[in-house]
């Protein structure tokens, strides 16, 4: 048996404060990156769960016609000439308006999520030059203010 020496109880001495608090402040920095990690990683899953939708297809559509008339239309992209039936959830409203006397029309584009309260999820705008159509509220058409 070893006689009792007061060196030999200074090498059993328990950890200082200053290394528990850096071991705590090491543990809680890694807790918080793992949690953020699986936030994120949530957030990316929701994402995926639902389709990216905007208005780029209904505008690509209307830009085939020749012929644009002063007015507000209103679709869903579940429609086989858009998006198909995976899309039925969402609504499209489209504004045309002249906005130069040489047939140089705006479109206006929002898509709305159906399902609960409807909520604007894209908003896109074009201009689009059409001069076969109809003489709009600039060039003298119906509308205009007097006739």
């Amino acid at each position: 048996m070893k006689p009792f020496s007061p060196s030999h109880d200074r090498c059993r001495r328990a950890f200082s404060l200053l290394e528990v608090m850096i071991a705590i402040a090491v543990f809680f920095v890694g807790a918080f990156s793992v949690l953020c990690l699986i936030s994120s990683s949530l957030n990316n899953v929701r994402r995926l769960q639902r389709p990216t939708v905007d208005a780029s297809p209904v505008l690509a559509y209307w830009s085939t016609t020749n012929d644009l008339k002063e007015s507000h239309y209103h679709g869903s992209l579940g429609e086989e000439y858009l998006l198909g039936k995976e899309y039925r959830g969402y609504d499209w409203d489209l504004d045309v308006t002249e906005i130069a006397t040489n047939h140089l029309y705006q479109l206006d584009c929002y898509i709305t999520i159906t399902a609960g309260k409807p909520e604007v999820i894209s908003h896109m705008s074009t201009v689009l030059y059409r001069p076969q159509s109809h003489a709009g509220t600039l060039d003298g058409g119906i509308g205009v203010p007097g006739r």
